[in-house]
C-alpha cells in the first residue's frame, strides 16, 4: 500500500494537516491507533475536561446565587449520567471527524505506525480491515504522535487509586478526598471539577506557586479562590512517597516543617506531559531528537529527514492543540510547494479553572527574565460594571507594551471567560497594534471585553472608570 502523504496521528494537529492536504488535492492516508479520530485533546483531554468544567461552573454559580437571595437545593450527582453525557460530547465530535475524513476522501487506517525506514511504516494492531497489508510506503510523512502524561516511577503503584489525567477523566467515582500532585493547569482543572462534585481536594506543588511560569498577578485571584474551594494548597512541598493501603493512599510529604503523612481516597499525579517519540522507529530514519525527546524541526516543520515533517506536542512546546493544528496546516502547504512558515508572534494559552487565566505574547515575567524594558497597563475588574453585575470582580486585564513604539507585545487576563477574551489581544499583537489602536477600537458596553480597551486607556491616562495621571 502506497500513499503520497501519510499523517501519523489523528489528533488536532494530525487531522488538521490531513484535511488541509486533501483540500489542496493531495492523496492522504491518516494512520491512527485509536478507533476514533481526535487524539488526546478530543478523546481524553481538552474536550471531556471542558465538558466537566462546565458542570463544575454550573454548580458553583448555583451556590453563589445565595448572595442574590436565591437558594437552590444541594445538587445530587448522578455519576453514571454525568459520565455518559461527557462521552456523548466526545462521540459527537469524533463522529463528525470521521464524516469529514470521508467527505475529503482521506483514507483512515486504524493501526499503530512504526517506521522501518524513511519511506515505510509497519502497521501494527488496530483493524486490519482498514488497510491493505501490513506495510505502508509514502513520499512524505507528517509526524503528529502527540504526547503522553509524564510518569514518576516511584508513584506508579498497581492500583487505580493513583490516577493520571486520563484516569481522572473517566470519573470512576467522586472520592471523599483527592490529592492532586502538581499545581499545573491540568491538575488545577481536574481538581476544580472534583471539588465541585463533592471531593475534599488538596494540591501539592514543588515550587513556590501554582501555575509556574504564569504571571503572579494573574495567578493571585485564582489562588485566593482555590483556597476557599480546596481543602489544602501545599507549596514548596515534595511528595516523598506513596503507599497503597487498599482503600486509600498514604502520602508522605516533605516540606519546610519536615515530613508528615496523610491519607487520601485517590491521588491524581499531574506533573506534565512528555513527547510521544519513542517506540515508533524514529531511530531508523534521519529524524533527530533533542535531550527531552522532542523532534527537532525548522520554521517549516521540516525534520532532519527530508521526507518527514513533525507537528504538535511531539515537535516541542507549548503543547497546545491550537498550536498543533496551525503547524499541521503549515506542513501540508509546504509539502504542496507553498513558501510558508510557522512564525506566530503570539500563541494563546488558557487555564480553564474558575476564574480562567489566559495569556498571549510576551509575559511580564518573561520580560523581567530577559531584562526587556516594557510598560504594564492593568485594568482591575472591580471597575467593570459587567464584572460587578456578575459578582465576579476579582478579575484583571493587563497589557505588556513597548515603551518606545507603544505596540502591544503581550496580554494577560484572569477572570470569568478569560479564554474567550484573549483572542482580541492575539490579533492586536499579530497586527502590530498600538495601545491607542486598542483604546480607540469601540468595545460594546457593558461587557467584559471592554476591559481590554480600558487597559489600553489606562496606559494612555484617560480611562473613565479609574483614575491614572495622563501620559505626556
Amino acid at each position: 500500500m502506497h500513499t503520497h502523504l501519510v499523517v501519523l496521528g489523528g489528533g488536532p494537529g494530525g487531522y488538521a494537516a490531513a484535511f488541509m492536504a486533501a483540500d489542496l488535492g493531495m492523496e492522504v492516508t491518516l494512520v491512527e491507533a485509536d478507533r476514533r479520530l481526535g487524539g488526546t485533546c478530543l478523546i481524553r483531554g481538552c474536550i471531556p475536561s471542558k465538558a466537566l468544567l462546565h458542570v463544575a461552573k454550573a454548580i458553583s454559580e448555583a451556590r453563589e446565587m445565595h448572595d442574590w437571595g436565591i437558594d437552590f437545593p444541594k445538587p445530587k450527582v448522578k455519576i453514571d449520567a454525568l459520565r455518559a453525557r461527557k462521552e456523548k460530547v466526545v462521540q459527537t465530535l469524533t463522529g463528525g471527524l470521521k464524516q469529514l475524513a470521508k467527505q475529503r476522501k482521506v483514507r483512515v487506517v486504524e493501526a499503530k505506525g512504526v517506521f522501518e525506514n524513511s519511506q515505510t511504516l509497519r502497521l501494527e494492531g488496530g483493524d486490519p480491515a482498514t488497510r491493505e497489508g501490513d506495510r505502508l510506503t509514502f513520499d512524505f510523512c507528517i509526524l503528529a504522535t502527540g504526547s503522553v502524561p509524564a510518569k514518576i516511577p516511584a508513584f506508579d503503584l498497581p492500583t487505580d487509586r493513583v490516577m493520571d489525567s486520563t484516569g481522572a477523566l473517566e470519573l470512576p467515582d467522586v472520592p471523599e478526598s483527592l490529592l492532586v500532585v502538581g499545581g499545573g493547569y491540568i491538575g488545577l482543572e481536574m481538581g476544580t471539577v472534583y471539588a465541585e462534585l463533592g471531593s475534599k481536594v488538596s494540591v501539592v506543588e514543588l515550587t513556590g506557586g501554582l501555575l509556574p511560569g504564569a504571571d503572579r498577578d494573574l495567578v493571585k485571584p485564582l489562588h485566593k479562590r482555590l483556597e476557599q474551594r480546596f481543602a489544602g494548597i501545599y507549596l514548596n512541598t515534595k511528595v516523598k512517597s506513596l503507599a497503597d493501603r487498599g482503600d486509600s493512599i498514604a502520602v508522605t510529604f516533605e516540606g519546610a516543617e519536615g515530613e508528615r503523612t496523610e491519607t487520601y481516597r485517590r491521588v491524581l499525579v499531574s506533573v506534565g506531559r512528555k513527547p510521544n517519540s519513542s517506540g515508533i522507529g524514529l531511530e531508523k530514519t534521519e529524524v533527530k531528537l533533542d535531550a527531552r525527546g522532542f523532534v527537532q524541526i525548522d520554521h517549516q516543520q521540516r525534520t532532519a529527514d527530508p521526507r518527514i515533517f513533525a507537528i504538535g506536542d511531539v515537535a516541542g512546546e507549548p503543547m497546545l492543540a491550537h498550536k498543533a493544528s496551525h503547524e499541521g496546516k503549515v506542513a501540508a502547504e509546504v509539502i504542496h510547494g507553498a513558501s510558508v512558515a510557522f512564525e506566530p508572534l503570539a500563541i494563546p494559552a488558557v487555564v480553564f479553572t474558575d476564574p480562567e487565566i489566559a495569556w498571549a505574547g510576551l509575559t511580564e515575567e518573561q520580560a523581567n527574565r530577559e531584562q526587556r524594558e516594557v510598560e504594564i497597563a492593568r485594568y482591575p475588574w472591580a471597575a467593570s460594571g459587567r464584572a460587578l453585575s456578575l459578582g465576579r470582580t476579582e478579575g484583571l486585564t493587563k497589557l505588556v507594551i513597548d515603551p518606545e513604539t507603544e505596540r502591544v507585545l503581550g496580554i494577560g487576563i484572569v477572570g470569568v471567560g478569560a479564554g474567550d477574551l484573549i483572542s482580541e489581544g492575539v490579533l492586536a499583537i499579530e497586527m502590530g497594534c498600538t495601545a491607542r489602536d486598542v483604546a480607540e477600537s469601540i468595545h460594546p458596553h457593558p461587557t467584559l471585553s471592554e476591559t481590554v480597551g480600558f487597559a489600553a486607556e489606562a496606559h494612555l491616562g484617560f480611562a473613565t472608570e479609574i483614575y491614572k495621571p495622563r501620559r505626556s
